[in-house]
C-alpha cells in the first residue's frame, strides 16, 4: 500500500521557480475564492455518493437515475450545511455531472429575474429557489436554433377567457434540446410568437406548467419525452434533453413574462418604460459564465496531459538506461504549452468579462446603452473563440496522452464529450463570429464620422497609424515587449477588418458582399477576439502580483500565448504587410526559448489549478503520478472481467472453434 502514497512527480515539483500557493490564489481570483473552492471540492471528493469513476459502464437508465440521486443528495447537503449561494454553486461545479439543476439555476431562474415583473419574480422565484417547482428553458426547436426570430411555436391571446393558447403548429415547431425537459421539469419558460388579433408581435417568453405537481404526468395537451442518447460515454447522457409539443394549451395572461412588454386585459400590446436592451444583460451574463467554464475545462485537460507527459517515458538515447520523459520532446511542448498558456489567458479574460457584466448592468440601470453593442459583440466573440479552442484543445490533450488517452479512465473522452456541445449552444460559434464581423464592419464604416470607437474596438480609432506602420522587431528579444506584441495584434486585426470592408463595398449590395466574403469576415472576427485575449492578459500583468516568481511566470505564459498565435496565423501577419518573414522567424525562435522556460515549471503550473483527483476524474492525471498500477487495477473492474468465460461463449465462440470443417475453397 505504501507505494500508492509515493509522489512520482516530486522530482518535477522540486524544479519549480515560483510560489505555487500564490499562483493558486491568482488563478482562483482571490484567497476567499480559493478557500471556498477548496472546501467544496474536498466535500464532494470525500462523499461516496458523488463517485463518478463508473459512469462509462452504466446504461442510460441507470446513469440517469444515479444522476437524480446525486442531484437530490447535493441539495440535501446544501440545505443541511446551510451553504451560501456561492458555496452551493461551487459544490454543484465539483459534483461535475450535467443535471436538470444546471438549467433550473442557470437559465430558468435568470430568465424570470431578467424578464419577469416584480410581481412575477415574487411568485415564481420563491417556489424555484426552494425547488418546489423545477424549471427549464424551452427556446430551441427541432427546426430552429440560432435563428430565434424563426421560432414557430405560437401564443395566441383569447380575450374571451383572458388566456394565451400555446400551440405547436408544425413538426419542426416541437421544442427540442432543453435540458431537464425530458423527464424532470415541472415548469418551463417557453418562447413563442405572440399573436394578438391575428397580428404577429414576435417572440416572447411565457411561464408554462408542463407536468402535474401531484403525479408528475404531462398536463393535458402536452406531449413530452427524452430525445435519446448523445455523443460519448456518460457525458451529457446524464441529462434528460427533451422534446415537447403543445396542442392548444391554455395559460393565464399573467404568465407572459411582462417586464419589457405587456398584453392588457383587452388584448392590447404595450411596451413598458423598461428598455428592451435590459434583456441583453442576461445574455452577457450567460456568455461570461461560458468563458469561465472554458478555462476550467481546458485547465482540466491540460493538467492531465502535462502530468502524464511527465510520467510517461518513450525512446531515448542508447547511452542512458532511462527512456526520455515525453514532456521533454519539443514536438510535445509545442502542442501542449500553448494550451497551458491558453487556459491561463481564458481565465483572465473571463475575470475581465465579469467586470464587464457588472459595468454593463450598472450602465443599463442608468439608461446608458452606449457600450451595449460593443459588449454584446465582445461576449459573443469570446464565447465562440474560447469554446472552439477548448473543445479542440481537450481532443489535442487526448492525443498528447498517446494510446492511453483513449481509455475512458483517462478522463479525456468524457471531458471532450461533455464539453463539445458548448460550440453550438448559446449561439453557434460560426454564427456568433459573423455577428462580431457585422459589428466590426459597422465600426469601420463610422471611422471617418468623428465617432470614437469604445472599449475593445478603441484601437480602431488609430486606424491611420495601424494601417501604415511597420513592425519594429530587430532581434528575437524584441518580441517579448508587450507594446510590440499588442501593436502586432492590433495591426493585423484592423487591416483584416478594413480589407473586408473595402472588398464588400465592391459588391452591388452589402448583403451580397457579406455572404460572398463570409470566410474572410470570420478571419477578421477571430483576429479581433484574439487581440482582446492578448490585451487582457497584458493588462493582468500590470496588476500588483505578489509571490516569488509568480509575475515572471505569468509573463512567460502571456508571451507563449501571443507568440504561438503569431506562429499559427503567420500568413495573416505577413500578408497584411505588418511583419516580414524574417520577423516571423524571430518570433518562432523566441517561442522555442520560451518553451524551455515553461518546461521546469509545467507540473507546478497545473498544480496551481488546485484540481482534486476526484474532480479531474483521470488516472493519467493523478496528483501523485502513480499511473500504471491504477490503470492496471482499473482494467480488472471492467464488467467484462466478471467471468473468465464471456457470456455468449457457448452460443457463438464454441461452435466456431468446434466446427467440423468440410473441404473449403478458402
Amino acid at each position: 500500500m505504501a507505494a500508492a502514497t509515493v509522489d512520482h512527480l516530486a522530482h518535477e515539483r522540486s524544479k519549480t521557480q515560483f510560489d505555487v500557493d500564490v499562483m493558486k490564489i491568482t488563478w482562483a481570483g482571490s484567497k476567499h475564492a480559493l478557500d471556498v473552492a477548496d472546501r467544496m471540492a474536498r466535500l464532494v471528493a470525500s462523499d461516496p455518493i458523488f463517485r463518478k469513476d463508473n459512469r462509462a459502464d452504466l446504461g442510460r437508465k441507470e446513469l440517469f437515475k444515479n444522476t437524480l440521486r446525486k442531484a437530490a443528495h447535493a441539495w440535501k447537503r446544501i440545505t443541511e450545511l446551510r451553504l451560501t449561494e456561492e458555496e452551493a454553486s461551487m459544490l454543484r461545479v465539483f459534483v461535475d455531472e450535467p443535471t436538470y439543476g444546471d438549467l433550473h439555476w442557470g437559465m430558468f431562474i435568470p430568465a424570470i429575474k431578467g424578464q419577469g415583473t416584480d410581481e412575477q419574480q415574487k411568485k415564481w422565484l420563491s417556489l424555484a429557489y426552494k425547488f418546489q417547482i423545477i424549471g427549464c428553458y424551452a427556446q430551441t426547436e427541432l427546426g430552429h436554433g440560432s435563428n430565434v426570430q424563426g421560432l414557430e411555436t405560437t401564443a395566441t391571446f383569447d380575450p374571451k377567457t383572458d388566456e394565451f393558447v400555446i400551440h405547436s403548429p408544425t413538426l419542426t415547431s416541437s421544442k427540442w434540446w432543453p435540458g431537464g425537459l425530458g423527464k424532470v421539469s415541472t415548469h418551463a419558460v417557453v418562447y413563442a410568437r405572440l399573436i394578438l388579433d391575428g397580428k404577429d408581435h414576435g417572440v416572447h417568453g411565457f411561464i408554462v406548467q408542463i407536468r402535474s405537481l401531484d403525479d408528475h404526468l404531462p398536463l393535458p395537451g402536452i406531449v413530452i419525452g427524452d430525445i435519446g442518447a448523445k455523443f460519448g460515454n456518460g457525458a451529457y447522457n446524464t441529462m434528460d434533453n427533451g422534446v415537447m409539443r403543445f396542442d392548444h394549451v391554455r395559460i393565464p395572461r399573467n404568465q407572459m413574462l411582462m417586464r419589457v412588454s405587456q398584453v392588457t386585459r383587452e388584448g392590447k400590446y404595450v411596451e413598458s418604460d423598461v428598455p428592451r436592451q435590459l434583456l441583453y444583460g442576461t445574455m452577457v451574463y450567460v456568455r461570461q459564465a461560458i468563458v469561465s467554464d472554458a478555462s476550467k475545462a481546458l485547465s482540466r485537460a491540460v493538467c492531465i496531459a502535462v502530468r502524464y507527459s511527465a510520467v510517461r517515458r518513450q525512446f531515448g538515447s542508447l547511452d542512458s538506461s532511462l527512456e526520455t520523459q515525453v514532456i521533454d520532446y519539443k514536438t510535445q511542448q509545442s502542442r501542449l504549452f500553448p494550451l497551458l498558456a491558453s487556459a491561463y489567458a481564458f481565465r483572465f479574460v473571463g475575470e475581465w468579462l465579469k467586470w464587464l457584466y457588472t459595468d454593463v448592468t450598472e450602465r443599463l440601470k442608468a439608461n446608458d446603452f452606449s457600450t451595449l453593442p460593443e459588449a454584446h459583440a465582445c461576449t459573443a466573440g469570446l464565447k465562440s473563440l474560447t469554446t472552439s479552442v477548448t473543445a479542440d484543445g481537450i481532443e489535442e490533450c487526448r492525443k498528447l496522452c498517446g494510446g492511453h488517452g483513449y481509455l475512458c479512465s483517462s478522463g479525456l473522452p468524457e471531458l471532450f464529450a461533455v464539453y463539445v456541445p458548448a460550440c453550438t449552444y448559446e449561439g453557434d460559434n460560426v454564427v456568433l463570429l459573423l455577428q462580431v464581423a457585422r459589428f466590426l464592419m459597422k465600426t469601420v464604416s463610422q471611422l471617418g464620422s468623428g465617432q470614437q470607437p469604445v472599449g475593445t474596438v478603441a484601437y480602431m480609432g488609430r486606424v491611420q497609424h495601424l494601417t501604415q506602420s511597420k513592425c519594429g522587431v530587430i532581434t528575437a528579444d524584441d518580441w517579448l515587449k508587450p507594446s510590440v506584441i499588442l501593436e502586432a495584434f492590433e495591426a493585423r486585426a484592423i487591416r483584416l477588418a478594413v480589407n473586408c470592408a473595402k472588398n464588400i463595398s465592391q459588391f452591388p449590395s452589402q448583403e451580397e458582399g457579406f455572404s460572398e466574403l463570409s470566410a474572410d469576415l470570420l478571419d477578421a472576427a477571430i483576429a479581433h477576439c484574439q487581440l482582446i485575449v492578448v490585451s487582457k492578459f497584458i493588462d493582468k500583468l500590470k496588476e500588483d502580483i505578489k509571490g516569488h516568481g509568480v509575475k515572471e511566470m505569468l509573463q512567460i505564459l502571456c508571451n507563449v500565448y501571443a507568440l504561438s498565435l503569431v506562429h499559427k496565423h503567420l500568413g495573416d501577419f505577413i500578408s497584411t504587410g505588418y511583419i516580414t518573414p524574417k520577423q516571423g522567424a524571430l518570433a518562432n525562435e523566441k517561442l522555442r526559448f520560451l518553451y524551455s522556460q515553461v518546461r521546469p515549471n509545467a507540473v507546478a503550473l497545473v498544480d496551481a489549478f488546485n484540481h482534486t483527483d476526484h474532480y479531474l476524474g483521470s488516472i493519467l492525471g493523478r496528483y501523485d503520478g502513480n499511473v500504471y498500477p491504477h490503470l492496471y487495477g482499473a482494467a480488472w473492474k471492467s464488467p467484462l472481467n466478471d467471468s473468465d468465460v464471456p457470456d455468449g461463449y457457448h452460443e457463438y465462440i464454441k461452435p466456431l472453434l468446434k466446427q467440423k470443417l468440410t473441404t473449403s475453397r478458402l
